[in-house]
């Protein structure tokens, strides 16, 4: 099949494997909730790609993300509700609307007015679609819990409600430590999660403060821990040895080993 890079033809591709007779039995199949699960893996998947500085796959990410917008928005056009052309249309409307400085005479002076333009005119919008216009509203369920913590702050410092100085973050992460150290020795399980919730939330605050993103901080941390422990699995496999049969302090060395090396 020859294909020219045209965005007709992906929606046409979409038509047909959503026909009702000769389409795709599971692509027929599928709705919004079954669809929505895939959707935010593939936005991953892209954040996973320009992490690994990889653009052949960051193309081809893309590409599948892509295809999550258009299959979302054919099964709305099969709803009656709109098509790809409205989804394309509003998102058109909402840049032009929030660069005035761009698309009119308006004038920032640098990014952080920008910044602070842009959540402005989210707030009028919210507010002509009749939505309660709370400083904390339209930050998305879904988003992972540390993103949205993140969010969930940075919309209440805005109002002033925020730390004057770093201290104050450490000196709370210190107290919910306490209070982590305290439950579990209680051993009450629904207690100790809500600490556990209090000490991340504290760490999510300490990284905003310091202009971390704590999702991109953990997601290096998680790669810098594959990147270890599967060093230590390769060097006891050359030596002979099963990781199961290995004491701790033996692992740990190795661990200490990988580090050494810059992994």
């Amino acid at each position: 099949m020859m294909t020219h890079g045209d965005i007709r033809e992906l929606l046409s591709i979409m038509a047909r494997l959503r026909d009702p007779e000769e389409g795709c039995p599971w692509d027929r199949q599928q709705n919004f909730s079954t669809i929505a699960p895939y959707t935010i893996e593939e936005a991953y998947e892209v954040a996973d790609a320009i992490s690994r500085g990889d653009m052949a796959d960051l193309r081809d990410e893309l590409g599948d993300l892509l295809f999550q917008v258009v299959f979302h928005a054919r099964m709305a056009e099969e709803a009656g509700e709109f098509a790809f052309s409205d989804v394309v249309k509003a998102i058109i409307e909402k840049m032009v609307r929030r660069h005035p400085h761009v698309f009119a005479d308006e004038e920032l002076a640098d990014a952080v007015a920008q910044t602070r333009a842009w959540e402005e005119h989210k707030a009028l919008e919210r507010q002509a679609k009749g939505q309660h216009h709370g400083l904390l509203d339209g930050v998305t369920l879904g988003l992972p819990a540390l993103s949205r913590a993140q969010k969930l702050q940075k919309r209440a410092a805005r109002a002033g409600f925020d730390w004057p100085e770093v201290g104050g973050i450490l000196d709370k992460i210190e107290e919910e430590l306490g209070e982590v150290r305290a439950e579990l020795d209680a051993e009450d399980h629904t207690a100790l999660e809500a600490e556990l919730g209090d000490l991340l939330f504290a760490c999510v605050n300490l990284a905003r403060y310091a202009g971390v993103d704590p999702e991109t901080a953990l997601r290096r941390t998680n790669e810098k821990f594959e990147r270890r422990f599967r060093y230590i699995e390769e060097t006891l496999s050359e030596a002979g040895k099963a990781i199961e049969q290995c004491s701790l302090e033996e692992m740990d060395a190795l661990w200490n080993e990988a580090k050494g090396k810059g992994m």
